[in-house]
């Protein structure tokens, strides 16, 4: 099957191909973000044992708690299957990749007020797409800036290898993998409009501030990709699938990754 429809610039190529990320907008409709709105809210009032399991108490005094991202919606909602497989995203995965994209994943998250980052990370560590590597289209449903929890990228590094990740800062992060930044790179925000969409290699070094405001949200729908010609990705993102919903099984990667079997940890990302 052939899936490729060019919709990029040479341009916007060769900032993805130096850089690691791309920012694109325009892919979503507001009517179609009006759309994930509902579902965001609909889904932050239920418990769904393997996928979202909030503390619907709201005793904690960590808004994450209340609000954890969403794991694989798209196996239990339409909609969030819907705009996994939506067709601009996909035909500018497709530019990206010169062939067929496959969907691997979807979240959502809400990063409440107060809620920690995510200290910096590489992707495909976790994905283990081989050969090739994931791409990540991270969709701003909220403005994301550096005062509510936006993203941060070090740029260039998507031509870095995958490497082994120390300890984060619990305080600062809901995640325990840090991986340090090269000395050469800095790290920079990325600012993003309601509906941008952020494409990046899942090389890249990244991760996100903590939510620092009292009355904003930075919720976001975050799916990744692997390129058709892959044959091995970790087990947790299988079965792919193609644009027309079709069910892809690829071999299950149990490999450790450079780190060896001693860095594999339970499903967090």
């Amino acid at each position: 099957m052939v899936y490729f429809h060019r919709v990029l610039t040479e341009e916007q190529k060769r900032q993805f191909e130096t850089e690691g990320f791309l920012i694109v907008k325009g892919l979503f409709t507001e009517e179609q973000l009006e759309e994930i709105d509902k579902t965001l809210e609909d889904i932050s009032h239920q418990v769904l044992p393997g996928h979202f399991e909030p503390d619907l108490r709201q005793e904690s005094t960590d808004p994450l708690k209340r609000y954890p991202r969403v794991m694989h919606p798209h196996r239990f909602n339409e909609t969030a299957k819907r705009y996994m497989l939506h067709k601009p995203v996909l035909d500018v995965l497709s530019d990206l990749y010169g062939e067929e994209p496959l969907a691997a994943q979807s979240m959502f998250y809400y990063k409440p007020p107060g809620a920690r980052g995510q200290a910096l990370h590489q992707d495909n560590f976790y994905l283990k797409v081989e050969p090739g590597n994931c791409i990540a289209a991270w969709t701003a449903i909220d403005p994301a800036d550096e005062e509510n929890g936006g993203l941060l990228v070090v740029p260039k590094t998507s031509t870095y290898e995958i490497v082994c990740p120390d300890e984060s800062d619990s305080k600062e992060s809901f995640t325990t993998h840090y991986v340090k930044p090269p000395k050469d790179q800095k790290v920079v925000p990325v600012v993003m409009d309601r509906g941008d969409v952020l494409f990046f290699n899942g090389n890249l070094i990244h991760g996100s501030y903590r939510n620092k405001t009292k009355d904003r949200f930075r919720r976001s729908f975050i799916c990744h990709y692997a390129n058709s010609s892959a044959t091995h990705i970790a087990t947790h993102y299988r079965p792919l699938f193609r644009a027309d919903g079709t069910p892809v099984e690829l071999d299950s990667n149990p490999d450790g990754g450079p780190c060896g079997v001693e860095y594999e940890s339970p499903y967090f990302h």
